[in-house]
């Protein structure tokens, strides 16, 4: 069951809310949507040629886009961790994606369609604070429609038991593995949807014939992101007399490719024949990847259109801020083809440099944010923020005291219209996962670390002002800036409490 709370108004000069006359601030609505492996080029805001995105770039053009944003981290639950906690993945819980696999066959789908409890990932803690949690204390609604992640049915981690009042969608980024699954989870419970099971990653039935019927199996009638859409804009009309924060997590464009037949038809139209995708590698084989894979970015920038219409309808656009950014930059597997639609541009969209690595493409990704009468349009900022901020800056928003354990900055200033930048000293990554990585911002300079898991190896240095594809290691000539960077290392890492995170290269003790 929901919980509710006074509606608290605060002042703060902080706070960017709309002035009443009584003199007090009434807290913004504020809706944050998450993609899921949308690189920084696939918007056409942001120079896609291929792809269409009107609806995502309508709203660039009535606010703020930013082209210095990095996400927390370069896969999907320790960028969701940094999100929510406005914690760095060298302090936060969870730095990495962890299946939790001592319960049991977590990747077997049979047994977690008949066991709930091998559902899900390693749980939040509660004693962690997480933005939801804070704006729910201060008189919030809170919803989060879409992908979890970060702790499995039952346990500690759960969406209502981390500050949503309401939540609808995949607990588990396992199962977000189909977009045509059993079931969604609705709070804590089950939700049935009328879709035959199907095994997430299932191959073809035989030999590929080639012929598009081989293919169909894999398409069921009811579309998760359609459901997840509507209990999104139910919540709105539900929570539409209280300030209210709506964290819509999709799992687009993530993979499998699955997506509405009327877009893929008009993108096979426009793309033209291609190769189908077997599904040798990994996740659901489809017929047309290439279409499958803009029809549903271009479907996502539908529900996006649809939530900003439902804001107008509910005239509540002056009081409401919405957001717009990505989880990690594109993905390389499930018959996505990044290069082709040259998804991380200006930064490199090969296997390597994308998801799942601190290069630019793998954590540089989109931000856009709107609010009409508070954030100027048509603006474009070279900020530098990343997803530790979102916390500071949305108390700051909501009037409201921010954790003494956040990392991130207040980039309220910027939104409102500040030209001059806000100074920070540096951004900084770490990840445990493929074989172990290291990165750190500092002004035009990023350091990068790899295969920390095999020993401590040495940074790699590059100048973004000149090289912002990361071509040029210039770690030789600038010992200075490798000294600063060693510096921050040892500053910022602390030990992650959970063993499957740590790093012996980074002086974490690691268990045999």
């Amino acid at each position: 069951m929901a919980k509710f709370f006074p509606r608290v108004y605060l002042i703060c000069l902080a706070g960017l809310g709309a002035v009443q006359a009584a003199g007090t601030v009434t807290p913004p609505n504020i809706i944050l949507i998450l993609a899921d492996d949308l690189g920084y080029g696939e918007l056409g805001c942001y120079g896609q040629q291929l792809i269409e995105t009107p609806h995502i770039d309508a709203l660039a053009r009535r606010g703020i886009r930013f082209t210095q944003f990095y996400s927390g981290s370069p896969v999907c639950a320790p960028a969701r961790c940094a999100l929510l906690t406005g914690q760095h993945s060298g302090h936060a819980f969870v730095r990495g994606n962890d299946e939790w696999g001592a319960r049991g066959p977590v990747w077997d789908f049979s047994a977690m369609l008949a066991d709930p409890s091998l559902e899900g990932q390693r749980p939040l803690p509660d004693s962690i604070q997480t933005v939801a949690e804070l704006l729910q204390e201060g008189g919030y609604r809170t919803a989060l429609v879409g992908k979890w992640g970060l702790g499995a049915p039952g346990t500690e981690g759960t969406p209502n038991r981390q500050g949503f009042d309401f939540f609808y969608g995949y607990n588990c980024q396992r199962w977000a593995h189909t977009y045509f699954p059993p079931f969604l989870w609705r709070n804590d419970a089950r939700e049935l949807l009328p879709n035959t099971f199907l095994a997430p990653h299932t191959k073809l039935a035989g030999a590929d014939s080639g012929q598009e019927s081989d293919y169909q199996r894999f398409t069921g009638q009811a579309y998760a992101p359609e459901y997840m859409l509507n209990a999104a804009l139910d919540f709105m009309e539900d929570a539409a007399d209280e300030p209210f924060f709506l964290y819509f997590a999709s799992p687009i464009p993530h993979a499998p490719l699955q997506a509405p037949a009327r877009w893929v038809e008009h993108y096979r139209q426009k793309l033209g024949p291609e190769k189908p995708y077997s599904g040798n590698q990994s996740y659901f084989p489809n017929f047309t990847p290439r279409a499958t894979y803009a029809a549903m970015i271009s479907y996502l920038d539908e529900q996006v259109g649809a939530i900003v219409a439902k804001v107008r309808e509910l005239g509540m656009e002056e009081n409401t801020l919405i957001l717009v950014t990505s989880d990690n930059g594109p993905t390389y597997n499930g018959g996505v083809d990044a290069p082709f639609f040259h998804s991380a541009e200006p930064f490199s969209s090969e296997r390597g440099r994308t998801k799942g690595y601190v290069y630019e493409g793998g954590i540089r990704v989109p931000l856009i944010a709107a609010w009409p009468g508070t954030i100027p349009a048509q603006r474009t900022t070279d900020q530098q923020g990343y997803f530790p901020d979102f916390l500071p800056t949305i108390a700051a928003l909501a009037g409201l005291p921010v954790p003494s354990s956040v990392d991130g900055i207040n980039l309220s200033p910027v939104l409102r219209g500040r030209r001059k930048l806000l100074s920070r000293d540096f951004l900084y990554w770490e990840f445990p996962e493929y074989d172990g990585q290291q990165a750190i911002r500092l002004g035009r300079w990023k350091g990068v670390r790899q295969h920390l898991q095999q020993g401590a190896f040495p940074w790699e240095l590059y100048d973004l002002q000149t090289d912002p594809r990361e071509q040029n290691n210039v770690a030789a000539k600038h010992p200075d800036i490798i000294y600063r960077l060693q510096e921050v290392a040892r500053q910022e890492h602390c030990q992650p409490a959970t063993p499957r995170f740590r790093m012996a290269a980074l002086g974490d003790e690691v268990l045999e």
